[in-house]
């Protein structure tokens, strides 16, 4: 059961990581699902600190992905408009073809928000799509951080416990 239990671990840590870079898959979460399945093995004894505290990550980590995005969006000089254009881009995003409606909907939207907020400012709309898109790679390269430093805690324990298994 234990290999069972560290090869769908380990799937979901690869996953995870993929999943970073395409948002329609939920990256750190599943990254923390291996990190689980591997503290469920007979070899690896559960810890509930490790578990707990990359848990909290993940939560901090995913609320982060929705609001970085917006925050650059504001940052940039947008509106409630343009941060309203962010989020839906997100969302909308997720459903055209990967990777550019992920890529590139928070940008749309942040500029269509703009644009509806104040039509006479195209170059302003544009500098807070750029805060849109600045933010989503942020979050991204966080994201794409933690899933692999979570990886690196699955081989060390991997590596610890089961050499004399």
């Amino acid at each position: 059961m234990d290999y069972v239990l560290l090869s769908i671990g380990l799937i979901c840590i690869i996953v995870g990581i993929i999943g970073s870079f395409l948002p329609v898959l939920p990256g750190t979460p599943l990254s923390w699902v291996g990190l689980l399945l591997i503290s469920l093995t007979s070899a690896v004894s559960l810890n509930y600190w490790l578990l707990s505290v990359t848990g909290l990550i993940v939560i901090v980590v995913t609320f982060l992905e929705y609001y970085i995005p917006a925050k650059g969006t504001k940052h940039f000089g947008g509106s409630k408009y343009g941060i309203w254009g962010t989020n839906i881009g997100i969302v909308v995003g997720l459903l055209i073809p990967i990777p550019f409606g992920v890529i590139f909907g928070p940008f749309i939207g942040a500029f269509v928000g703009e644009l509806i907020n104040n039509y006479n400012n195209p170059k302003g709309a544009l500098k807070a799509a750029f805060g849109a898109f600045l933010g989503f790679l942020a979050s991204t390269f966080i994201s794409v951080m933690i899933s692999l430093i979570y990886l690196g805690i699955f081989i060390y324990l991997f590596w610890k416990n089961y050499q004399n298994y």
